[in-house]
């Protein structure tokens, strides 16, 4: 399969399309007896399941990802949260997947006729009842429907943002600070990005625009990141800035427990999103002034295209060096900035 997703596995597992006879990767029989429920809440995919793992019938939670490694790169290892999965089903074999607790989870490489894969990729498989449905409507409505929805949808986002001037006596740069910081959440933190942008004033940024390590550290520590213990020389560097800038701006910083890590990505984790905003803010802390000035749907794409800081090259947390990758930030989460911060302020803007 080349484009293996846990999408797939999920459809695999739920639809119990794989075959009877399975072994975990050190050789005990697998048979599974209740295949769970899905979790669509922080933790493990699928919660209690029923299955035999050798003689054994556990009862817990399962797991799922393309590769075994997966496990380690979301950082399942470091979160009791998954100390009780009881399968960690991948399609992949590159590793173990070991809890919190230092005990190994049984893992499964899941077996599934090839014809499977097809189907999976198949326009007629659709997980929306009313998809046949649709396909018959007329295009015209259709289009109509459509455009009316991106109205509503631009005049709900322009209530937002008057709701924004009113409550920074009309400063746009302001409103469109926290709107941006917003959409750097990308759903999963996008009301913690907000909540950090209100308690940091883009005003406060501004003076520290030429230091990106100073940026680094008034975000991270109002966002409570540098309340931790972390035996990191970078990270010393960030907290002994913040302890000062705390008290020179009079900061009160968040509880770290507000940002949502699990079940995230790593390319999605809070830190990386901070560090790629903080470069946004690096190159300009008079965002809005120097967006609306861009005339092209291209270069807007070339100017929010930000890499972080180099100390994010090989981590994507504070003390946890992994192997060196580019955490720049991809071209569908530009142009859902652009669609959801961007193009709204245009609108709203040309209104005035």
């Amino acid at each position: 399969m080349t484009h293996a997703s846990e999408k797939f596995l999920q459809y695999v597992w739920f639809n119990k399309l794989f075959s009877p006879r399975q072994t975990t990767t050190d050789g005990l029989r697998v048979e599974v007896l209740d295949v769970g429920q899905i979790n669509t809440d922080a933790g493990a995919d699928v919660f209690n399941a029923k299955i035999k793992i050798g003689d054994t019938l556990w009862v817990g939670n399962v797991e799922f990802h393309t590769y075994a490694s997966d496990w380690q790169r979301h950082g399942h290892h470091t979160d009791r949260a998954y100390n009780a999965v009881i399968l960690h089903v991948v399609l992949f074999d590159d590793g173990e997947a070991i809890r919190e607790n230092q005990t190994i989870v049984p893992q499964l490489i899941i077996k599934y006729p090839k014809y499977i894969e097809e189907d999976f990729k198949s326009p007629q498989i659709s997980f929306v009842h009313c998809a046949d449905k649709i396909m018959q409507g007329k295009s015209k409505d259709f289009s109509e429907i459509f455009d009316r929805l991106i109205s509503e949808r631009l005049e709900n986002k322009c209530a937002a943002i008057d709701n924004l001037l009113a409550n920074s006596a009309n400063d746009w740069e302001e409103a469109f600070y926290i709107t941006t910081a917003r959409c750097f959440g990308f759903g999963t933190n996008a009301d913690t990005f907000e909540a950090l942008a209100k308690r940091l004033p883009q005003k406060i940024l501004a003076k520290h625009k030429d230091n990106l390590t100073h940026i680094e550290a008034l975000l991270f520590g109002t966002g409570g990141f540098l309340a931790q213990s972390v035996e990191d020389e970078y990270f010393a560097t960030l907290r002994k800035e913040f302890d000062f800038f705390r008290q020179k701006y009079e900061l009160n910083p968040m509880d770290i427990s507000l940002w949502k890590q699990f079940r995230v990505r790593p390319t999605n984790f809070p830190t990386i999103r901070i560090a790629q905003f903080a470069s946004l803010i690096h190159k300009s802390t008079k965002l809005f002034s120097k967006t609306i000035e861009i005339q092209s749907y291209k270069s807007l794409r070339q100017y929010y295209d930000c890499s972080p800081s180099a100390y994010w090259t090989d981590h994507y947390r504070f003390g946890e060096k992994t192997e060196p990758t580019t955490k720049h930030i991809s071209k569908s989460s530009i142009d859902s900035i652009l669609i959801n911060s961007v193009i709204p302020f245009y609108y709203a803007y040309s209104r005035k």
